[in-house]
């Protein structure tokens, strides 16, 4: 499962412990592996924290955080063709240390910036620092199934895969939105992009983040919609064709999450 959690706090009002305390909330999703770490920065006092559940290669050469030249990463979910990605990076001079996928996202968003998360097929949530335009991103897939949390307020930015660990930032002002506890009376849940707190947003689906570190600016954007996927043209084929062409798709998709270095059901 693995989780991340931490900070990008202009009042440098954060430390070590907190940001270990913040990322040993999260030891649930994570028992294989920790770290945390706080990059310099002279704007910003950064936090990345990382719990790790092995899936894919088990040694320490996929420990996060993760630095490749001017980034660094934390990352949750998989990226499930990974595999097919990686050789289009060795043709472009890239070499790879680990079998994991987070390091071919590192490095493929070191080669197409923002726009490497096109050729990522799978199940995601990741933050990169990118020191070549002091920027913070943090993406989340196409269908939200995995969870990115923010609190932006007074000059903090706290991120988390769970609620629990913002409670441990002295930062965090855990004040309930009395429009999202309505929105859960109603829908027995409370949609993205609200949250129970104020100040506290759940990263859309098919969305990512820009956090500028020079003018603290906070931008949200999209990068998929379901509807632009629906109005493409459709495919001009038999109905006996479409039977076929669904078949190899749900085989192909079952493939992809069978791909583990542990056993997987």
């Amino acid at each position: 499962m693995c989780g991340l959690t931490g900070f990008v706090d202009f009042n440098k009002n954060s430390s070590a412990e907190i940001l270990k305390a913040m990322t040993d909330t999260l030891v649930h999703r994570g028992p294989d592996d920790s770290g945390f770490e706080m990059p310099e920065h002279p704007d910003a006092q950064i936090g990345l924290g990382h719990r790790r559940l092995s899936i894919l290669d088990l040694s320490p050469l996929g420990h996060q955080p993760m630095h490749f030249q001017e980034l660094s990463i934390v990352y949750n979910g998989e990226v499930y063709n990974f595999r097919e990605v990686r050789p289009e990076l060795e043709k472009k001079g890239y070499t790879f240390v680990s079998d994991c996928d987070t390091e071919v996202i590192l490095k493929a968003f070191h080669c197409w910036g923002p726009d490497c998360v096109h050729r990522f097929t799978g199940m995601f949530a990741f933050l990169i620092l990118d020191r070549r335009d002091d920027t913070v991103y943090a993406f989340r897939d196409r269908a939200g199934v995995k969870p990115f949390y923010y609190y932006w307020k007074d000059g903090c930015f706290l991120y988390t895969s769970e609620l629990k660990s913002l409670h441990k930032h002295p930062a965090f002002v855990p004040e309930p939105d009395l429009d999202s506890a309505a929105l859960f009376l109603q829908y027995s849940y409370i949609p993205a992009p609200y949250c129970i707190f104020k100040h506290t947003r759940k990263l859309l689906p098919g969305h990512f983040l820009k956090l500028n570190l020079k003018t603290r600016e906070l931008e949200e954007k999209v990068y998929w919609d379901v509807f632009d996927a629906y109005n493409k043209p459709k495919l001009k084929i038999s109905d006996a064709d479409a039977i076929d062409q669904t078949e190899k798709l749900l085989k192909q998709a079952c493939e992809y999450r069978m791909v583990a270095d542990v056993p997987v059901g």
